[in-house]
């Protein structure tokens, strides 16, 4: 789950994390009183998405007046951002984050993500803030400073003066870098998150460490722990499908190609995929109804997949399990009929009775296409996609 960045300042804050003072505003007026609320000279007005690159898409300007910060808040409410992570439709901003301007002498970048090649948690640092940590490993990896943390003992005092030697911060600058990496530590850990990232985090001309930037991503599976966090999710950001998908327990994730797939386990969603890229197709999705998914929730996946208006066929891939191949399909043929199925259907089934689910789909009545095993019905879904086309 992610948050927008006036929400992931505010959590980082309760633990000490240095932030500038801001205040989110949802009108024009709001913006005026916000700033109002602030110590200038100078106010930054920043659009609230669930994306980076705002500022280069014009979704952060520097305003020297109350009324300079109105009229930019007033231009970038309900404005359309488009920025590289939002691709070309953008995002609507339907909130604003009105915060006091900073000397900026340096910009450096921070982040913490749970690394899955070591199993830890990794703080990585650079001096080129303000960058895409993925450009800067591409042009610049002897560039990325890295610190893998023991679970045992979590951060220790010398590694975070490591990295602030590495980042060539001196005097005051170290105590004020380990604070604040110690600090967010606690927070990665306490709130379960999966990515803390300051980008940029600023060094000000009078010696502070601060983080002028924020993005928190959290474990979802940990959500139940942090009722509070998961009241911070805006909806509004998410893809209607995930959120669907959510909803009844699936996990999807909506791609751009034209065969809808709905599978059940992780990995054998991925060999689905590979293998109708394999056939000469793109998969439209990425669907896993779980190991013991009901009859409601194959109807719920199917709805979803079919809620795609690119879906120009659909790929059934189960391996019956814990799941019963009878189960699965009851819900396609439940499915099938209650939104009218208007695409080829291929369905392969193997595992805890699937003769008898075979049996089922056969006499449906349905124009569902059997297949014997994964290339099977690969190759069918494909050759039923171009023959519908």
């Amino acid at each position: 789950m992610n948050i927008h960045e006036y929400q992931a300042k505010q959590l980082l804050a309760k633990y000490g994390v240095a932030v500038p003072k801001g205040a989110v505003a949802y009108t024009a007026d709001e913006a005026e009183k916000a700033a109002k609320s602030l110590a200038g000279p100078v106010w930054v007005v920043k659009a609230q998405i669930h994306a980076g690159g705002r500022g280069k898409g014009g979704g952060v300007k520097l305003t020297k007046s109350v009324a300079e910060a109105k009229e930019a808040a007033s231009k970038m409410l309900g404005m359309n951002l488009v920025t590289h992570q939002t691709g070309p439709k953008g995002k609507e901003v339907s909130r604003v984050y009105i915060e006091e301007g900073c000397a900026i002498e340096r910009e450096l970048y921070l982040g913490m993500l749970v690394d899955r090649a070591t199993s830890r948690v990794t703080v990585m640092a650079s001096t080129e803030g303000g960058m895409e940590i993925e450009e800067v490993a591409a042009k610049h990896p002897e560039k990325i400073l890295k610190a893998v943390i023991d679970p045992a003992i979590g951060l220790m005092g010398f590694q975070c003066r490591q990295l602030a030697f590495g980042l060539g911060l001196k005097g005051k600058q170290i105590n004020a870098a380990t604070e604040f990496m110690l600090a967010m530590y606690k927070a990665f850990i306490d709130l379960d998150c999966s990515i803390v990232e300051i980008n940029p985090l600023v060094i000000t001309k009078d010696g502070n460490v601060m983080a002028l930037d924020a993005k928190i991503n959290f474990d979802d599976n940990a959500l139940f722990r942090h009722p509070d966090i998961e009241q911070m999710r805006d909806e509004t950001e998410e893809d209607p499908m995930e959120l669907e998908a959510g909803k009844n327990s699936l996990s999807y994730v909506k791609m751009d190609g034209t065969i809808g797939c709905m599978v059940n386990g992780a990995g054998l969603a991925m060999a689905t995929m590979d293998i109708i890229k394999l056939y000469g197709a793109e998969p439209a999705n990425f669907l896993d109804v779980g190991g013991g998914a009901t009859r409601e929730r194959v109807t719920a996946a199917f709805k979803i997949i079919l809620a795609d208006p690119n879906v120009n066929g659909i790929l059934v891939n189960i391996f019956g399990g814990i799941m019963r191949c009878d189960v699965i399909a009851d819900g396609i043929i439940a499915a099938a009929r209650e939104v009218s199925l208007r695409v080829p259907l291929v369905v392969r089934l193997e595992g805890t009775n699937v003769q008898l689910g075979k049996d089922i789909l056969a006499k449906s009545g349905l124009p569902i296409v059997s297949a014997d095993n994964l290339a099977d019905a690969a190759q069918k879904i494909v050759a039923e996609v171009k023959k519908a086309a």
